[in-house]
């Protein structure tokens, strides 16, 4: 089949992989300049299966009202348009246990699928990208590790290999942990990865473009029609091409691209900061990736750099940067390991907004349109659920029963 992808991030690129290694004659379409340069761009760098979890979730609405004004309150809100509002009602909606618990296990099951074919694709594809392997989460307190136990008993009955530890197994596995910030608890995940998403999206791209996926960069398209809506238009103007399927992977960009369809897909712009500098003394570093649950700040090492990411703003400019958030990262660095990066210079502040669905999961599947699918939503946890995403997408539109049960991941439980 002759098959459109809109959106040349890791889920897009991934798509366009996975479609051709089918057989399909494939052409991805890109807005920007180049690939990977919106939220594959400089994310957090874990892909944990264990920690890929809805931010909807009960006690959840109660915890942002208590901290809202709170200066370093992992989620702001600012300048709030209706969309945004409407947004944040179907969240409350969704913080519910029976939802949350639906959610969360539609989400491990990919995320886990898609942490075997993230290391598949590195391992077959000698993609060398900067990675490491192993997550820790930090808990500052007992009320944060009781907090943690129902999403750990989820994990468990999965059959999720992590290990509960205490203060000084923990430092074990990370040596530079400071030990003069509380650490009650943590919970290490031994199987998660760390790695460079931008790094492995432009090495998957060469690959896709080896079995004649073709990439059209800078190039904006117009959106989907009821009487063309396998056409791709670059130009209100032309007649567009035509192809047998197309898969929206545009991130932000899919909500407007949908909506003459008739398909009112409700994404929000939840924005995140994240800082990346160079290592100064490789002791006092990371070995791998940690979370602070108390901030919701990840710290990571990538290669020679230590990257720091963290906060959820709905509302204002993905332009704008508050210097709250960002001394929080700072703080949040400081507190964990002091003097591991070199922040007085050459410090790079990125902010990028993540396309996030308000009950957590992504939406992989049929849009019900003939001929029309999706590949979006995937919020904070994109790098974490690319692979896996981008997999069953393709053996779904080459008509093959994909590896995994994609129940709770469809269009349809949004109506």
């Amino acid at each position: 089949m002759k098959i459109a992808v809109i959106g040349a991030g890791v889920i897009g690129i991934s798509t366009a992989y996975e479609l051709a290694t089918h057989g399909h004659q494939v052409s991805v379409f890109e807005s920007n300049g180049a690939a990977a340069e919106e939220c594959s761009f400089s994310n957090t760098g874990v892909a944990s299966a264990g920690y890929a979890s809805p931010w909807a979730k009960p006690g959840m609405v109660k915890h942002v009202l208590t901290h809202l004004w709170q200066r370093d309150n992992p989620m702001q809100l600012n300048s709030l348009k209706l969309t945004d509002w409407r947004w944040l009602w179907q969240w409350r909606k969704a913080c519910n246990s029976a939802t949350y618990q639906r959610n969360r296990e539609s989400m491990l099951r990919l995320a886990e699928y898609s942490s075997l074919r993230l290391r598949t694709l590195t391992d077959t594809l000698n993609l060398e990208h900067e990675k490491s392997q192993g997550y820790l989460v930090l808990l500052r307190s007992e009320r944060e590790s009781k907090l943690m136990q129902a999403s750990l008993a989820v994990l468990r009955d999965a059959g999720l290999s992590f290990k509960t530890l205490n203060a000084e197994e923990a430092r074990v596995i990370e040596p530079a942990l400071n030990p003069d910030t509380t650490l009650h608890q943590a919970i290490h995940f031994p199987d998660d990865d760390i790695g460079n998403c931008r790094q492995f999206s432009l090495l998957l791209k060469n690959e896709a473009e080896l079995l004649g996926v073709k990439f059209f960069l800078n190039t904006q398209v117009q959106p989907l029609t009821h009487s063309a809506p396998k056409t791709i238009r670059t130009s209100a103007n032309t007649e567009g091409e035509k192809f047998d399927a197309v898969v929206v992977c545009a991130g932000l960009g899919s909500a407007p691209l949908l909506r003459r369809l008739g398909l009112r897909i409700p994404l929000a712009a939840m924005h995140g900061y994240v800082i990346s500098a160079a290592m100064r003394e490789q002791l006092d570093a990371p070995r791998s990736g940690v979370m602070d649950e108390q901030y919701k700040i990840a710290i990571s090492r990538l290669g020679q750099r230590i990257r720091v990411s963290g906060g959820f703003e709905l509302g204002g400019s993905a332009t704008r940067h508050d210097p709250n958030v960002i001394k929080t990262l700072y703080q949040v660095l400081d507190d964990w390991f002091p003097g591991a990066a070199r922040t007085q210079a050459n410090v790079q502040i990125w902010k990028g907004s993540r396309p996030m669905l308000p009950d957590g999961p992504p939406i992989i599947g049929a849009s019900g349109i003939p001929g029309v699918w999706l590949n979006l939503g995937h919020g904070a946890s994109g790098w974490a659920l690319a692979c896996g995403s981008a997999r069953a997408i393709a053996d779904s539109i080459h008509g093959k029963s994909p590896d995994i049960d994609l129940q709770g991941l469809g269009l349809e439980r949004l109506h």
